[in-house]
């Protein structure tokens, strides 16, 4: 079973996977918004290419040229939120909008690694336990897809095609499930406790409940970057929920609004699935009134919707939003409700284990809630420490390591 595991390919991994949808890198903050908006997908590529068109967003038709096309960045709702957050983004929403989009993408590089379908999944693993974040893999090439192609003609974030090829995102969670069918060959490692297997780390982004949610604006992109969270808990280091990127990815950029104005506390609750409720509204305009951010009144409408309450689950083993760009808002294009797109979205509840769970069961939870951690607590819901997907596949490598 080992020497099975040890010959399967990076492409074992890409079967059934969409292609993802492309943003080239002239385009401007306010492109990636609109784009980010209209898309079912959740998260757009950034891409660098010297022989794209020049239209903001735009797939690369056959390729022809041999200019080198790359990826450089995968964005989401996060990212625009996090920028619009900002001193700048506060004070003149319609100029952050024009910015170019690289202000979105991270500074630090490796986070998007390029990797050819023959690559062994060991060497995969390797890139992501080296910093990758995100492999991004060749899959079926233009003319097995032309098909589903005309049927997406219409869309403003296409698929990207550089010389006949499309392309797909392998994610920390894609190869966990992968090494999940396979479990076996890791006995017994994955009915050993977390806290036995030294999973645990104590390294962890966290903030007062009653802190203001801009001075966490840092630890939220930190943790967008990490794939992560940011843990929300009161001043004995209890855990009351989390701000997740997860979460924050499945909003409306007006959220930046909220993360600007409310405290951490209050900000669980904005986000909550269901949308914000009108009590949070009514506080969000008022504080930006006071603070006399015009800009940000102007270019944003706030609405409300039913609240929902944050609580944590464990296991033991009244109008649409107009877009920021009033031309895209005469067309009409696109409209969301509240706070939220209609992909499926995270309560900011807190996924949480104990010391004593195995790494099987936290493996199932993680993955039963789409999340690449999960918190780790005490009885009395004080916070221990967090286990990621990257620890967990340090500890698969190293058992791979030793069957060699």
């Amino acid at each position: 079973m080992a020497a099975g595991l040890f010959s399967h390919r990076v492409s074992d991994l890409c079967l059934g996977k969409p292609a993802l949808r492309s943003l080239s890198v002239a385009a401007t903050v306010g492109d990636a918004l609109f784009a980010l908006r209209s898309s079912e997908d959740s998260f757009l590529s950034v891409w660098s290419c010297d022989h794209r068109s020049n239209t903001a967003v735009a797939p690369h038709e056959e390729g022809e040229g041999g200019g080198e096309c790359r990826c450089v960045g995968k964005l989401c709702m996060v990212d625009v939120i996090c920028y619009l957050s900002s001193e700048d983004g506060l004070s003149s929403p319609s100029e952050a909008l024009k910015a170019p989009v690289s202000a979105l993408l991270p500074k630090i590089p490796g986070q998007v690694v390029h990797v050819e379908p023959s690559s062994r999944l060991v060497e995969a693993i390797d890139l992501i336990l080296q910093g990758a974040q995100n492999l991004v893999v060749p899959i079926q090439t233009r003319s097995a897809r032309r098909k589903q192609h005309q049927k997406l003609s219409s869309s403003t974030s296409p698929v990207t095609v550089h010389k006949g090829q499309e392309f797909c995102w392998l994610t920390q969670e894609d190869v966990i499930r992968f090494l999940l069918n396979s479990i076996g060959i890791f006995s017994p490692i994955p009915a050993l406790t977390i806290d036995t297997l030294r999973l645990i780390s104590t390294e962890v982004l966290a903030v007062d409940y009653h802190s203001p949610a801009s001075a966490a604006l840092e630890a939220i992109s930190r943790s967008h970057i990490e794939q992560t969270s940011v843990a929300v808990v009161d001043g004995e280091g209890i855990l009351i929920g989390e701000i997740s990127p997860s979460t924050l990815a499945c909003c409306d950029e007006t959220v930046a609004a909220a993360v600007a104005t409310l405290s951490c506390g209050d900000l669980m609750a904005y986000i909550d699935c269901g949308g914000p409720p009108e009590d949070l509204v009514r506080v969000v305009k008022e504080r930006l009134k006071e603070r006399n951010c015009k800009g940000m009144l102007e270019e944003f409408a706030i609405s409300s919707a039913p609240s929902n309450s944050s609580s944590m689950s464990s296991s033991s083993d009244d109008e649409s939003f107009p877009s920021p760009n009033a031309k895209l808002a005469r067309s009409g294009k696109y409209s969301r409700s509240h706070s939220y797109s209609a992909r499926m979205v995270r309560r900011s509840e807190a996924i949480v284990c104990h010391p004593k769970s195995s790494l099987m069961a936290v493996m199932i939870q993680a993955i039963a809630h789409r999340v690449n951690y999960v918190w780790v607590i005490e009885d009395d819901c004080s916070l221990v420490g967090i286990v990621t997907f990257s620890s967990m596949l340090e500890v698969f490598r190293e058992h791979l390591e030793n069957l060699q």
